[in-house]
């Protein structure tokens, strides 16, 4: 049987001029964080290590972010990186562009049959 996914999120980051796909992605990634909470691993009794995490994220230019770079900031779970064409890279007055990133934080857990609430 296959996994299950328990949580996604999306994110957006930016870096606003220094044209840096990974820093961006990595802001894309915080920010989806700061949209969810995984209190389910504490109320049953599961370990983190269970969880499978895939991220995906969309830049203009995603031969340009380092993905182990990524891997490296996820806190919890066997975390996947996949960078495809995404995004936005917007044009200013300067010639500086502005790198746009969007992410999507999915958990996957085996299939649970045992769960029960701690009390």
């Amino acid at each position: 049987m296959t996994d299950q996914r328990v949580i996604i999120e999306m994110g957006m980051g930016n870096d606003l001029h220094g044209q840096d796909y990974t820093k961006a992605a990595k802001r894309a990634i915080e920010d989806a964080f700061r949209h969810s909470s995984l209190p389910l691993f504490g109320a049953i009794g599961l370990d983190h290590a269970e969880m499978r995490v895939q991220v995906t994220v969309g830049v203009q230019d995603p031969d340009a972010v380092d993905a182990s770079d990524l891997v490296a900031t996820l806190p919890r779970g066997r975390a996947k990186v996949r960078v495809v064409k995404g995004g936005l890279n917007v044009t200013t007055v300067t010639g500086d562009p502005i790198v746009i990133a969007q992410a999507s934080v999915e958990a996957f857990l085996p299939p649970q049959t045992q769960w029960k609430l701690k009390k």
